[in-house]
């Protein structure tokens, strides 16, 4: 495990589920010491349970037994409150807005240090190791596509699929990847059409899975990745 440095919230209240998430942001700040005061103050109303800088030191904001504020309005599989059953960790990181850029080696692998030892304490499965951006797509793109899933997932932490041969006689059909979509876990209506909510989802889905391209429109290769993620799931 890597060093922790203490630097409390007062931003948290108690858990009334068991911890069955692990949570990725990034700060989305133009520097780390804004956003770890951030995070600290009162005023802000929000707080997660760690921050990891650049350079690889880990921050302790939370205790993981209380429910620290970093999820806000999210759903996944189901559940709505995600505060109550996750862990979260901040990854120093200027998002989309200020600069974003590529995660350092030293970030990563404190992070994969620290999420081994979350998902071992709280037996917490593979396939719950999520972005912000997939338990609340329409709001958030983090911790986005420079984001090494593929990494963290043959390190345990996480899924990962690789694109199936694509059968290009074979039309997309919405309901059906809306049908996949919501059986991985997303937020994602049977409504048959691509409306916004859909193509939200889908957008989550790429940044994660696809990130090479996130358009938030149905291809043929994001179809076959929602329906080998679905059946490697069970």
């Amino acid at each position: 495990m890597p060093a922790i440095v203490d630097r409390p919230s007062p931003n948290f209240n108690e858990r009334s589920a068991r911890i069955d998430l692990l949570i990725l942001h990034y700060t989305g700040m133009p520097t780390a010491e804004g956003a770890l005061k951030r995070l600290c103050d009162p005023a802000a109303k929000v707080s997660a349970h760690y921050t990891i800088d650049e350079d690889g030191t880990v921050y302790r904001h939370v205790a993981e037994e209380k429910r620290a504020w970093h999820a806000g309005v999210a759903y996944w599989a189901g559940a709505r409150d995600i505060n109550d059953r996750s862990v979260g960790i901040e990854l120093v990181n200027p998002g989309h807005e200020f600069g974003y850029r590529a995660f350092p080696e030293p970030q990563i692998a404190a992070l994969i240090e620290l999420a081994r030892a979350i998902v071992a304490r709280h037996a917490i499965p593979a396939p719950r190791v999520l972005g912000h951006s997939d338990v609340a797509p329409k709001r958030k793109t983090d911790p986005g596509e420079l984001f090494p899933w593929a990494r963290l997932a043959a390190e345990g932490l996480g899924i990962w699929v690789d694109s199936p041969r694509l059968d290009l006689s074979r039309s997309i059909q919405v309901p059906e990847i809306q049908a996949d979509l919501a059986a991985i876990g997303y937020e994602c209506p049977a409504s048959g059409v691509l409306d916004e909510d859909t193509r939200a989802a889908l957008a989550a889905f790429q940044r994660h899975f696809r990130p090479r391209e996130v358009s938030g429109i149905p291809d043929g290769e994001t179809a076959a990745l929602a329906g080998a993620l679905r059946r490697k799931l069970g």
